[in-house]
């Protein structure tokens, strides 16, 4: 007779933590397979135009998530549609565009100077005093990004590439701080949250890659991969992380989060042809222990709505 095996909830939300990231960082691939045919900006906005789609047929058929959309005051709706214009229009419009311009790899590292900037914005703006293990993290992260760009026999990266990830940490760590205090002062339901904030952004986005690029004739191949990033790797995984979240401890839901810089590279090894020597895993490792340290304050991480709103990654593409 077998031994009795229960599935509990810790463990139930340890693996669907593990599923999400792992969903998130298949993204990496399938938008740059969908860039090769679809101009980025256009691309960025069909994918989250089409999730706020999804979370608005899931959300607006319920009474109540309607009777709160209606109860938002002026203020809050102009802190929700500029959370939007600055994590859906400007973070996630930079990072598709340095998606056609550099490795998903080296845009994943590049990408956790987010966790950095939140410190140092900290530190100029709220006179917060970082711990000496955020400033170790620090260094071992700094140390990890040099080691990953040491002697290349490469062509340099591409300027317009950089230049496109820096916007895109910067209004990535500019949405974190809002996000922050929109899910804390606005008293808002994270869903209407998600919900009016992708809608704003995602719109703009749109508009703004229809007009500066075009709109493509796309084939159902396209469509399928512009469908499933936004019905599952955003609606879905959305929704399925914010409930693991309920179980998880601080610590679990960043060493978890932090995990999807390999898996990255691991995909980006097996699907894109990117490099994955023994050095690039161990650079790779190294930065994301700093930004774990980074993220660590008094034996906790930060956790739920404000770490993903700094992160789809990675949030960003997620």
């Amino acid at each position: 007779m077998s031994p009795n095996f229960t599935l509990t909830p810790r463990f139930r939300a340890l693996a669907e933590a593990f599923l999400v990231t792992f969903l998130w960082s298949t993204s990496w691939v399938l938008i740059k397979v969908g860039l090769k045919d679809i101009p980025p900006l256009v691309f960025a906005g069909l994918r989250y135009s089409l999730a706020f789609l999804f979370l608005a047929a899931y959300a607006l058929p319920m009474l109540q998530h309607r009777s709160a959309i209606r109860a938002l005051s002026r203020p809050q709706w102009l802190l929700l549609i500029g959370l939007g214009v600055l994590f859906v229009a400007v973070t996630q419009g930079a990072q598709f565009l340095s998606l056609s311009y550099l490795p998903a790899t080296m845009i994943s590292l590049l990408l956790n100077f987010t966790s950095i900037v939140v410190l140092l914005f900290g530190i100029i703006f709220l006179a917060e005093r970082p711990t000496s293990r955020q400033l170790i993290g620090l260094g071992i992260f700094l140390l990890g990004v040099m080691l990953y760009f040491q002697p290349a026999n490469s062509a340099p990266p591409s300027a317009a590439g950089l230049l496109a990830v820096t916007v895109g940490v910067l209004a990535n760590a500019g949405s974190a701080v809002l996000g922050r205090y929109v899910n804390r002062q606005a008293q808002v339901d994270p869903l209407i949250v998600t919900l009016v904030s992708i809608g704003a952004g995602s719109l703009l986005l749109l508009v703004i890659g229809v007009l500066v690029q075009g709109l493509p004739v796309l084939t159902w191949q396209h469509w399928a991969i512009i469908a499933w990033l936004a019905g599952v790797n955003t609606a879905f995984a959305f929704t399925l992380w914010n409930r693991a979240l309920r179980q998880l401890s601080a610590v679990e839901s960043s060493v978890i989060n932090n995990s999807m810089t390999i898996q990255i590279a691991l995909l980006a090894w097996l699907f894109l042809g990117e490099d994955l020597s023994t050095r690039t895993v161990a650079t790779l490792l190294l930065a994301a222990v700093g930004v774990f340290l980074v993220q660590w304050r008094n034996g906790s991480s930060v956790k739920s709505v404000e770490a993903r709103a700094g992160s789809d990654d990675l949030s960003a593409a997620e």
